[in-house]
């Protein structure tokens, strides 16, 4: 019986074979330990722990400088990670075997899916003279309506409820500092949400193992691959202006023609059963982004029309599912709950921080933020200088031209004048029996009023 995945893997051994007879083998292929088919876009780490490529979409890389190793090859999903200490032609990864438990809709009422996830995140920010690197690991939910006519319309890109940032501040001198703070907001991945639900491939419906590739004009931009009841799919952002759908998030940013050098994001889903993915199959994705530019002009990092590029790479773990009501769905949006509670929980999958984020993690926690506030001295440029007048009733003279000017005072001046002629008339009628003319404030002066209190104390 013809296997499409047998076939694939055949095809994989011969040109691999062939490659070595030639002496020509200048590549690393990424592939799986079981099927023995090429992982597309796996990550590959140098030994300090950073990003220097990714596999192709037939799961090869070229081979690195030996400065480089050891390599730590990553791909969501799979157990841990692989480290690498001398250079090969092949790297095999294990599956992760870890599923979440199987999602069920126990009521007619619970019409809105919450997802909590984990999410990792690797970001830089550079200019010609500086960069920013960060890193940060997060909580945070969706939810999401599972029929139009739902009132409660939720969220699909990813909702912060708890974060630990490291920044490290460096620049072309050298010089470098740390922080768990900074002004400047340049991830990407508040934009990364979880996909619609999409429909599989024909060719994957009825097949229980089987791959396939949707091209667009200049290159793939889906490459699908399913075994049995798990999908992933390897998105080309870029190449296709279908492929969108997988970020509806970042529509407004293609809108104004960012300009992306590089957006690549895969999906893994799990228990899929018929010819649709749902985001309640998601059990995970990873991504990278490589930007020039981020859409506005939101700080002044870099100097006037000097071009800044960003770069966010990210995982994001599926923690736990649930439907819920859209009363719940609303408490959640309200955050009726403790935030204390929302603690950072690490997926049992999730790979070792790699040294470099260590010993960023390390200097930020070393950080004596108490002894910091109080050695900073206060710019004396800033404290006026006592020069023998009273300030403040000059600022008070000056306030008073300002409302004056702007018609403040006299709009006040009328409505106290007429809250004390309102308690004038009610003291009058307790004190005489007789209620005063209602007349307005503005239909009599003070001097009438006292005129008549006069007469009525001589009767």
């Amino acid at each position: 019986m013809f296997s499409p995945a047998r076939s694939i893997t055949t095809i994989f051994l011969i040109l691999l074979s062939v490659l070595r007879m030639a002496g020509e083998l200048s590549f690393v292929v990424v592939a799986d330990a079981t099927t023995r088919s090429p992982l597309p876009f796996a990550s590959v780490f140098n030994r300090d722990g950073k990003a220097i490529c990714i596999s192709d979409r037939h799961g090869r890389f070229r081979q690195v400088d030996d400065k480089d190793y050891p390599l730590t090859i990553r791909y969501i999903g799979f157990d841990d990670e692989k480290v690498i200490n001398v250079a090969t032609d092949t790297i095999f990864l294990h599956e992760n075997s870890t599923n979440l438990p199987e999602v069920v809709v126990d009521s007619r009422k619970h019409k809105l899916l919450h997802v909590l996830a984990y999410v990792r995140e690797y970001s830089t920010l550079t200019t010609y003279s500086d960069t920013i690197t960060l890193f940060r690991e997060k909580m945070v939910d969706y939810m999401l309506p599972l029929e139009a006519r739902v009132k409660f319309k939720g969220w699909s890109v990813p909702r912060t409820l708890t974060s630990k940032s490291y920044y490290r501040f460096t620049d072309d001198n050298g010089l470098d500092s740390v922080s768990n703070l900074c002004n400047n907001h340049f991830s990407w991945s508040d934009w990364v949400g979880l996909a619609p639900t999409i429909s599989l491939p024909h060719r994957l419906v009825y097949a229980d193992i089987a791959t396939d590739t949707l091209r667009g004009k200049y290159s793939p931009y889906e490459i699908w691959d399913k075994h049995f009841d798990k999908v992933t799919i390897n998105v080309d952002v870029l190449a296709d202006t279908a492929s969108r759908k997988w970020v509806p998030g970042f529509g407004g940013f293609f809108r104004k023609a960012i300009d992306y050098d590089y957006f690549r994001i895969t999906f893994r889903y799990d228990n899929i059963d018929g010819g649709k993915l749902s985001p309640a199959d998601m059990i995970g994705c990873n991504y990278r982004v490589e930007s020039n530019g981020r859409g506005r002009d939101m700080f002044r990092f870099n100097h006037p029309d000097e071009p800044f590029f960003v770069t966010t790479q990210a995982d994001i773990y599926i923690l736990d599912k649930e439907y819920v009501t859209e009363k719940d769905a609303r408490k959640w949006a309200d955050r009726k709950f403790d935030i204390n509670d929302v603690g950072l929980f690490e997926p049992t999958d999730a790979p070792q921080l790699p040294p470099d984020v260590l010993a960023i993690i390390e200097r930020v926690n070393n950080i004596n933020h108490d002894l910091i506030r109080q050695e900073i001295e206060p710019d004396k440029r800033m404290i006026a200088k006592y020069d023998g007048r009273d300030n403040f009733k000059i600022g008070n003279r000056a306030l008073m031209v300002l409302k004056q000017l702007s018609g403040i005072s006299s709009i006040k001046f009328h409505k106290n004048r007429n809250n004390q002629w309102k308690e004038f008339r009610l003291k009058a009628k307790t004190m005489f029996g007789t209620p005063l003319p209602n007349d307005s404030i503005y239909g009599c002066n003070n001097e009438n009023a006292v005129g008549k209190t006069d007469v009525a104390k001589e009767e």
